[in-house]
């Protein structure tokens, strides 16, 4: 998918209605977030009516569902072409990716900012898709597959909701070509250099394990024996 052509050009009237009202739906969720986008403007946008949008979705949490899916799916498969297939190295592949690559970014910022459960859904989704992409290739080494899915989209979810704050930073907007291929170069030389040594990260984890290995304090409960007794002690009286 790439960004949704005008009502009127020819690839816009080659898409499905069903295509047509999801693509502009994504766009405008994107730019005014779920509750800032109506239906009446998406069905403008899509050239349809509001009733069939009710027809092929529900509702609007209906249609930011199957957004929710559909870029989903595509982000994955876009990866899977970049790491799995050796489109990492082709640069047409990821020209024709970048205007998807972009929305993305800039469709999961938009629902993190507005921390609604449509947002705490498509983080645990992301996250149980990193999951079964680590568990599925096996690529990174890890002994908890699932925290590390869990932070790095984390960090990436952080990265995209501090876009202004990057986008200063870098001078130069992330949503944009410019700004995004600055900060996926960024991205890039992160993941492929180690911040730690083999040698300091085996130590770290040795000590995380012998942490894990112990009973947490248990904390004094109010009221109990051994606060009163601290009182006794500090108070004589």
């Amino acid at each position: 998918m790439t960004v949704t052509p005008p009502v009127g050009d020819p690839a816009f009237e080659d898409l499905t209605a069903r295509a047509r009202i999801r693509d502009v739906a994504l766009r405008l969720f994107a730019e005014r977030g779920i509750e800032g986008a109506t239906i009446r403007d998406i069905a403008k946008e899509a050239g349809v009516s509001a009733g069939l949008i009710r027809h092929h979705f529900g509702s609007k949490e209906g249609l930011r569902e199957a957004c929710d899916t559909h870029m989903l799916d595509r982000m994955m498969r876009i990866k899977e072409d970049a790491v799995l297939r050796g489109g990492m190295g082709d640069a047409g592949l990821f020209m024709s990716v970048h205007p998807t690559v972009l929305l993305g970014y800039r469709y999961f910022a938009r629902a993190m900012v507005d921390g609604s459960p449509a947002a705490e859904t498509t983080f645990d989704h992301m996250v149980d898709l990193g999951e079964e992409w680590l568990t599925a290739h096996g690529q990174v080494d890890t002994s908890d597959p699932r925290a590390y899915a869990a932070v790095l989209v984390a960090m990436q979810a952080g990265l995209l909701m501090m876009h202004d704050h990057v986008s200063r930073a870098l001078g130069a907007d992330v949503f944009t070509p410019e700004g995004s291929l600055r900060m996926i170069r960024a991205m890039v030389d992160f993941y492929s250099h180690a911040l730690l040594s083999p040698e300091l990260a085996a130590q770290a984890q040795a000590v995380l394990g012998q942490l894990g290995d112990q009973q947490p304090p248990t904390a004094a409960e109010p009221g109990s024996a051994g606060e009163g007794a601290d009182d006794d002690r500090r108070d004589p009286h």
